[in-house]
């Protein structure tokens, strides 16, 4: 006999019954607790194949429970490839590094990179710009006291799971983490984005639209090259001519050059381009930024 509670199906579609069963069966599965991720993942798949989730619901119930498992290790973005501020820096010097690298928030960093100092805000610094005359001119290169726009640094360790962390950042209504290592010493950086781009996936910001999303200069031999950007795209912003016979992406060209999934700071040389992973889940390749090299002379010509 039927629940009460329990719509029976429509005359005109046995989908909404067969939906009803699933959603029951899976909230079944939840309420008496599953017994391992396995059967987790089983439930999902049959969950899929009767259509009573689609797939971008399944990635994020899978990117939730990566989430749950994965450490700040796994997505920060490493000391060498922070976007920093110089403590000591002018106002032209922070102007040029806020601009060119398009964030929001920035470590501050005193005799060197072990040294995080305070955050320095994009907002803020636009109120001191609003007090300065002339910021292009001669008082852009003058007298100029980041520290008197600095904020809190929060220090996370790189052993921290990525869902205490994103409850940590709703509660103190912080964006940016610095990451130490066991010993005290500055590994890198984590934001919220990261945390939140594991679960929904890549999140395209102002910059990256204002940029034209793909490619972005950021100086004369340095690119941020965004992973799904089409080969034939990538072709002809750099006059060069990779094949988009086995892949369409740079993604899909430098996944397999590694030859497995890489990590956030490994790199690797194709012809006359350096690509180095910024951004990467376990699942995908996010970020890349591309550096205009020499080519190795056993690759020199193998473009052509």
């Amino acid at each position: 006999m039927m629940n009460d509670d329990i719509e029976p199906p429509s005359p005109s579609g046995q989908q909404d019954s067969t939906n009803d069963s699933w959603l029951r069966r899976i909230g079944r599965s939840f309420g008496s607790g599953l017994k391992s991720r396995d059967d987790l993942n089983a439930a999902l798949d049959e969950a899929q194949a009767e259509e009573v989730i689609d797939s971008d619901a399944r990635w994020m119930i899978e990117g939730v429970l990566d989430v749950a498992e994965t450490q700040v290790r796994d997505i920060m973005i490493p000391r060498g490839q922070m976007s920093v501020v110089e403590r000591d820096a002018t106002l032209a010097e922070v102007i040029k590094e806020v601009t060119e690298s398009g964030h929001s928030r920035f470590p501050v960093i005193g005799d060197s990179r072990d040294e995080i100092v305070g955050l320095l805000l994009a907002k803020d610094l636009l109120r001191r710009l609003a007090k300065v005359e002339g910021v292009l001119g001669e008082a852009a290169e003058g007298p100029f006291d980041v520290r008197e726009s600095l904020r809190p640094v929060v220090f996370v360790p790189e052993s921290k799971r990525l869902n205490v962390l994103l409850k940590e950042f709703r509660a103190s209504r912080n964006h940016m983490a610095v990451v130490v290592d066991e010993y005290g010493g500055i590994s890198g950086l984590v934001t919220i984005e990261d945390v939140l781009e594991q679960i929904v996936g890549e999140i395209d910001d102002e910059h990256d639209e204002a940029e034209g999303a793909f490619i972005l200069r950021q100086d004369d031999d340095r690119f941020a090259v965004r992973a799904l950007t089409p080969i034939e795209e990538f072709n002809r912003y750099f006059d060069c001519s990779f094949s988009d016979e086995e892949f369409d992406t740079v993604g899909g060209l430098v996944t397999h050059e590694f030859g497995r999934m890489p990590t956030r700071g490994e790199q690797v040389q194709i012809g006359e381009f350096r690509f180095a992973v910024q951004r990467a889940d376990s699942r995908r390749v996010l970020q890349l930024q591309v550096t205009l090299v020499d080519p190795e002379p056993d690759e020199a010509g193998s473009n052509d």
